[in-house]
C-alpha cells in the first residue's frame, strides 16, 4: 500500500477486521473510553515524579496517584512507604524495577529464568549488571535447586532477582516464598526483588491458593503491571510499584519538580484510563478473572480429549498447544515459538469464538454439540 492510498477511514476498516480474530497475545480488547475523547484536545504530560505537582500543569499526577493507590492496595504495600507512576509499558516497568535494583547494589547479579521476558536481559544490557540465567522447568516455572546454585556461586555478591508472575510463553508462575526462603537459608541479606507481574499480576490478587503478591508479607522491592492487558487500554501503558524508601530522586529544576522515572515525560492520558477502569470495574475484577480461567480450561481440556497437547499452568490464563499452520497463525495473530503456540484468554473472548478457533485447527470433532 502506498502513502497515497491510507487513509483513517481504511485503518478503522482494519483494525475493526483485525480485533475480531485475535487470540495469541494478553490484550484485553473489550473496553470503551469514547466518553474521555474531549481530553484528546488537551497536551496531557505528567512530567516528572508523580507525586510533585511541578510548573506545566497541563496534567493529570492527582489521577496517577489514585492509580497507583489502587495497586498499593491490591498488593498490600502501606501508604506512607508507595511509589510508582504510569509507565509506558509492562518493559519501562521492569527497566525501572532493575534499575532500582542496580542503584541500590551497583556491584549486585541480575537473576532471572531462561523463560523471563526479554527485557529482564534488555535490562542487563542497558545498566551494565551482569547476569545469571536459571534454568526453568518444563512448564516454565523457575527452577528452584538451579536458583539456589547460581546464588550460592555467588554469595558474596548482592542478588537483584526478577520474578516471573506470567512467562511469556505459558503464563507460568515463580513462587516468591520460595525464592524468599532459599535467600534467608543461604543467608543473603542484600537482595532486591522485582516482580514482572505483566499479566499475572492482575490474575494472582483473584485466585484462589497462589502465593500472595503481598509487600507486608514478602521483601518485595518492586512491581511491573501492564495497562493494556487485563485492565485494557486503547494505548499500551503500565505501573510501576516500589517501596518509597529505596527510591532515589533527583532536582530538576526547570520542572519544578524531582524525577525518577525512566522517560521523564509520561502519557497523561494512560492514567486517566487506568482511574476510569478501576472505577467502572474493579468490582468485576474478580469475576472476570474467573471467567477468562473457565475459558482457558474449556480450550485446554477440548484440545486434551483428542489427545492433543495441550498446558495451562496454574493461576495463569494462556493456553499452549502444537504450532498450527502458517496460515491459522496469521489469520488469529498467534503467540508462536519453536513448535508450540499459545492463547490467552481474555475478556473479549468467549465460547463461539473459542470454538471458532478450534475449528479451524482442524478440531471439528472436539466441539461437537
Amino acid at each position: 500500500m502506498s502513502s497515497s492510498d491510507l487513509s483513517i477511514d481504511v485503518l478503522l476498516q482494519r483494525l475493526q477486521s483485525r480485533s475480531k480474530l485475535h487470540a495469541g497475545y494478553p490484550y484485553n480488547l473489550a473496553f470503551d473510553y469514547q466518553h474521555i475523547l474531549p481530553l484528546l484536545q488537551y497536551t496531557l504530560n505528567n512530567l516528572g515524579d508523580a507525586y510533585v505537582e511541578g510548573n506545566y500543569g497541563i496534567n493529570a499526577k492527582d489521577f496517577e496517584r489514585e492509580v497507583i493507590s489502587f495497586f498499593a492496595g491490591l498488593y498490600h504495600l502501606e501508604k506512607d512507604d508507595t511509589w510508582g507512576y504510569v509507565t509506558s509499558c509492562g518493559t519501562e516497568g521492569n527497566l525501572y524495577g532493575i534499575l532500582l535494583g542496580r542503584e541500590l547494589y551497583p556491584d549486585g547479579i541480575l537473576y532471572g529464568s531462561a523463560d523471563c521476558h526479554y527485557s529482564v536481559v534488555k535490562a542487563a544490557r542497558m545498566f551494565r549488571i551482569p547476569f545469571v540465567e536459571v534454568k526453568s522447568q518444563s512448564h516454565g516455572e523457575i527452577d528452584y535447586s538451579s536458583l539456589r546454585q547460581a546464588l550460592a556461586n555467588n554469595r558474596n555478591k548482592p542478588a537483584i532477582i526478577n520474578v516471573n508472575v506470567g512467562t511469556t510463553i505459558t503464563g507460568a508462575v515463580d513462587d516468591i516464598s520460595k525464592i524468599v526462603q532459599i535467600l534467608a537459608e543461604l543467608n543473603i541479606s542484600q537482595f532486591h526483588i522485582h516482580v514482572d507481574g505483566a499479566l499475572g499480576g492482575m490474575l494472582i490478587p483473584y485466585m484462589e491458593g497462589a502465593t500472595p503478591l503481598d509487600f507486608s508479607q514478602y521483601p518485595i522491592g518492586s512491581i511491573a503491571v501492564s495497562g493494556h492487558k487485563f485492565i485494557g487500554s486503547p494505548i499500551p501503558c503500565g505501573v510501576v510499584l516500589a517501596r518509597k524508601q529505596k527510591v532515589q530522586s533527583f532536582d530538576i529544576e526547570y520542572l519544578g519538580s524531582t524525577d525518577t522515572t525512566i522517560t521523564g515525560s509520561r502519557n497523561g492520558l494512560t492514567p486517566v484510563i487506568l482511574w476510569d477502569a478501576i472505577q467502572q470495574r474493579q468490582h468485576l475484577f474478580k469475576e472476570e478473572v474467573l471467567r477468562c480461567r473457565q475459558l482457558a480450561e474449556y480450550f485446554q481440556n477440548k484440545i486434551a480429549e483428542l489427545g492433543h497437547f495441550a498446558l495451562l499452568n496454574p493461576f495463569s490464563t494462556t493456553v499452549v498447544f502444537e504450532r498450527p499452520e502458517k496460515l491459522i497463525e496469521k489469520r488469529w495473530q498467534l503467540a508462536c515459538y519453536g513448535r508450540i503456540a499459545h492463547i490467552v484468554v481474555m475478556q473479549n473472548h468467549n465460547e463461539l469464538i473459542l470454538k471458532q478457533l478450534l475449528q479451524e485447527l482442524d478440531l471439528m470433532s472436539v466441539i461437537a454439540a
